[in-house]
């Protein structure tokens, strides 16, 4: 008997690579739009992206993960999440290039992250998921974003 437990996952593309955030963060789900510019913000927020009236703070996920700029296409996403950082949840838009299914894994079927061979911060991985159509990075949303960063994109989503 295992001691495994099942996590819903929304699975997303960016590249050839494929990531992974829990259902739980995911709020909605919109198409791509263009965004209401935020001045002296860092240079992966893009702005905001209207949401039903909320303006909410988005970002190009492939730049804060050092990946190159893709220009949208009809399939890029805003994955609207509810991210956890320090005493706060920040709701934040994730442009991705595609969201691809929300499936079911179990923990024993997640390895830890590798070290080496990823071409972003391993500290960013929660772990890795091995599918028989190749691997899923699930993205540890709480560590992307230093408090500090949280602090900024609220201060300029507020200004």
């Amino acid at each position: 008997m295992s001691d495994a437990t099942e996590l819903q996952l929304v699975t997303f593309g960016l590249g050839a690579e494929v990531f992974a955030v829990p259902v739980s963060l995911v709020r909605e789900i919109l198409d791509y739009r263009e965004t209401f510019r935020i001045p002296n913000g860092p240079s992966y927020l893009l702005g905001l992206t209207d949401m039903r009236g909320q303006g909410v703070p988005t970002i190009d996920f492939r730049q804060r993960l050092g990946l190159a700029p893709f220009a949208p296409t009809p399939a890029t996403r805003i994955l609207v999440l509810d991210v956890p950082v320090a005493d706060r949840m920040l709701v934040l838009g994730l442009v991705v290039d595609r969201v691809l299914e929300v499936c079911s894994i179990t923990t024993d079927q997640m390895e830890a992250a590798p070290d080496i061979g990823v071409r972003w911060s391993s500290d960013y991985i929660a772990g890795v998921i091995k599918r028989a159509e190749g691997f899923v990075v699930l993205v540890d949303m709480a560590k992307i974003f230093s408090s500090e960063e949280a602090r900024v994109l609220v201060a300029r989503a507020a200004a």
